[in-house]
């Protein structure tokens, strides 16, 4: 056995071993949905349940509004996406292809922005909405937003934009295309790994929003997923929520389930995204 080979060994071993301590909580995760609560607090903990419980995940989702905070959820989510793709693809297409004197600079200034935290800007918006808009306790300020592009966004489908190949605008322009005709028949069939990206981007960001619903919704008929497992910690019926952990992790492993299985569909065009918005400047 060459010294390649012993080197390609180890670092086979080395990736198996990170890998089994990345997986670690997840692993946890599902041990403890799949428990009594009563060996949840065994010392010491027990990895592998004694006794299996699928039934936890049925009492989960049937002792919340599991249905009621998923509509809600589905509804900001899907929202978002339409207005996260159609802002980011119009503003990128415009950087991306539009030339004048002052692009550089609006583009230097959009990034810009990336840099200031959310959290800084989480009351003045928490004001705007509430105050101004009376938008309080709807779900308009988790999604609305989405339709004014995001500088992360925009970024990445500029850098994409920008590769396509300039013959084929100009070619469409020749057929009589405007502008608006080359961006949605030549542009968005050419980015949909691009497009593609920033979907699920924004599909897993507005799904795992929790402190946007935390300042904005106060009925819990209008929770989403992610606030509405807060009520197995909130509720005083400790035997139902309260302490019972395996009833929280049955609901988080479902929660988590979507994303998972949207990745796992969506890996090729998110893989190829990232590359080519990464390569083409």
């Amino acid at each position: 056995m060459g010294a390649r080979s012993v080197g390609r060994i180890l670092i086979y071993v080395c990736l198996l071993a990170t890998s089994c301590i990345t997986l670690l909580p997840l692993f946890a995760t599902i041990s403890t949905s799949l428990k009594e609560l009563s060996e949840v607090y065994v010392e010491p903990p027990t990895m592998v349940p004694h006794v299996i419980k699928w039934s936890n995940y049925y009492q989960a989702l049937t002792t919340f509004p599991f249905v009621k905070y998923l509509f809600n959820t589905l509804i900001v989510v899907a929202f978002s996406i339409v207005g996260t793709l159609s802002s980011c693809t119009l503003v990128a297409y415009g950087f991306a292809r539009f030339r004048c004197r002052w692009n550089k600079w609006l583009f230097t200034a959009m990034l810009s922005t990336m840099m200031l935290p959310g959290i800084v800007t989480s009351i003045p918006t928490f004001i705007m909405f509430t105050r101004y808009l009376g938008w309080y306790d709807t779900l308009y300020p988790l999604w609305v937003p989405s339709f004014f592009a995001s500088p992360f966004y925009v970024f990445l489908l500029t850098q994409f934009f920008r590769g396509l190949p300039q013959e084929l605008l100009d070619a469409a322009r020749i057929d009589g295309c405007n502008e608006l005709a080359v961006l949605w028949r030549v542009v968005v069939p050419l980015s949909k790994p691009a497009l593609a990206t920033v979907a699920v981007f924004s599909f897993m960001g507005h799904w795992n929003d929790y402190l946007g619903p935390l300042l904005y919704l106060q009925d819990p008929d209008k929770f989403t997923l992610a606030l509405g497992l807060t009520r197995f910690l909130s509720t005083s019926n400790v035997e139902l929520y309260g302490t019972a952990w395996n009833l929280m992790m049955a609901a988080s492993l479902v929660v988590m389930l979507p994303i998972v299985v949207l990745f796992f569909f969506a890996q090729r065009s998110f893989i190829e995204g990232i590359t080519l918005t990464g390569i083409k400047g």
